[in-house]
């Protein structure tokens, strides 16, 4: 064949539809090792499929440097986006959030489309097809899959691959991080991997894991051991039996695993599900969380001072947290919910504004890719000609999305990636000679 993508996530589809319609003359083969086709799609958006947002720039972006994000993410911008699924009859609706799903709120619309407009583009798409190893070839590429397709023991010639893969994040889906280990075969290298997006843990006694189901606006925050502030994200948070939820903590966990050593023969970050061996070495980062994200301690501490008789329960339940919540605030700083306010000591009043603006979270580990929206780590950015997503190591192969090192905040960052670097992908490998 001409070209064969090896993945039909959203970065794949995108990349075949992409060379197929750049040339039609040529023979596209997508190979996915997944039984059903689109699951990730089918999951984004809680069902919904968040396309993208409204607004995507490079600050949104981790893993590889800002500027080479941002060369990508301008080849194939927002507009471009709403167009393209416009044409393929989604319509995009824009929510408060910024983030764009389609008007029939169903994934399925999305992955109908795109699987149409694959076959449309002449995309031949063959699963269950795992890719097991790719190796140089005189005219191209050898791919060797497992069985039922093709038959066991026979391999495909490919003039030129297209590596979407996808990482190592909800597994179940088939992003397994044989993508990498291929990369890696042809000469790329993978910076570390972790989870990210990903739902942290605090241990099984914490306070917190006794609220489990409450949801409240918050603000987490990232800081060194230092205390100076490195990170912050203020959004919806999700208290769990197990620790913590919700776009807050999705955002902030990427950064905070990248500072954090891995478990002994881990791989990188805090590892999964370790929710009772806690690594809290005294120079490590830690996250701290206000459950009054309009307040700093100082003026929760000023609006104390001005209670009077009135109970630290009922000023938080005044502001709108659970009574379950403002009472285990009030008690995790050793206070009577009930007390009025006029009789805290000061260490005892300093201590409840502490509590409620800058809880430690003591946290333990996350859920691990089992539950991770995205994995930051791949194949970097450096190692490509990103006007074409052609690898500097390996002329003929092409790489996009998840493979590689640029992983995106919370609210469709992650699927503008996938459409971009897969438009350039594809596009390039149907209508490029590949590099010397």
């Amino acid at each position: 064949m001409d070209i064969a993508v090896i993945g039909a996530g959203a970065a794949g589809l995108m990349a075949a539809i992409s060379a197929g319609r750049a040339n039609p003359n040529l023979r596209i083969l997508a190979l996915d090792g997944a039984q059903r086709l689109g699951a990730k799609i089918l999951v984004a958006g809680g069902g919904r499929c968040n396309v993208t947002h409204h607004e995507v720039d490079e600050r949104q972006y981790a893993g590889s440097s800002p500027n080479a994000i941002k060369k990508v993410l301008r080849r194939f911008d927002v507009p471009q986006t709403i167009d393209f699924f416009r044409d393929l009859g989604v319509e995009l609706k824009r929510e408060d959030t910024g983030k764009l799903f389609p008007i029939t709120d169903d994934a399925h619309t999305v992955l109908h489309a795109l699987l149409s407009a694959a076959r449309e583009a002449n995309v031949e798409l063959r699963h269950p097809c795992r890719v097991e190893s790719i190796q140089t070839h005189d005219t191209g590429f050898l791919i060797s899959c497992s069985p039922p397709h093709p038959p066991a023991g026979s391999s495909l010639l490919a003039r030129r691959v297209i590596l979407a893969t996808g990482g190592k994040s909800l597994p179940k889906t088939g992003s397994d991080g044989r993508g990498h280990e291929i990369a890696r075969s042809l000469g790329h290298t993978i910076t570390p991997t972790f989870p990210a997006l990903v739902p942290l843990t605090l241990p099984r006694d914490h306070w917190i894991c006794q609220l489990s189901g409450i949801t409240i606006p918050a603000t987490v925050e990232l800081r060194a051991a230092t205390g100076k502030r490195l990170k912050s994200f203020t959004n919806s948070t999700l208290l769990t039996h197990l620790g913590l939820s919700g776009p807050s903590i999705l955002d902030i966990s990427r950064h905070f695993l990248a500072l954090r050593p891995p478990p002994e023969g881990g791989g990188g970050g805090l590892g999964a599900n370790n929710a009772d061996s806690p690594r809290s070495a005294p120079d490590a980062p830690q996250l701290v969380l206000n459950f009054l994200p309009t307040h700093s301690l100082e003026q929760a501490d000023a609006d104390l001072q001005r209670l009077g008789k009135l109970s630290p329960a009922r000023y938080l339940r005044d502001r709108g947290l659970p009574d379950r919540l403002a009472e285990a605030i009030c008690r995790s700083a050793g206070i009577d919910p009930s007390l009025p306010a006029h009789l805290l000591t000061r260490d005892a009043r300093r201590a409840l504004a502490r509590a409620m603006t800058e809880t430690p979270l003591p946290i333990t580990g996350s859920r691990g890719y089992l539950f991770a929206e995205v994995t930051a780590g791949g194949v970097p950015l450096s190692e490509l000609h990103l006007d074409t997503m052609e690898s500097r190591l390996c002329p003929g192969l092409y790489l996009c999305g998840e493979v590689c090192d640029v992983d995106g905040r919370i609210g469709g960052f992650n699927f503008q990636w996938a459409w971009a670097s897969g438009f350039i992908a594809g596009t390039a490998a149907a209508t490029s000679e590949p590099r010397a």
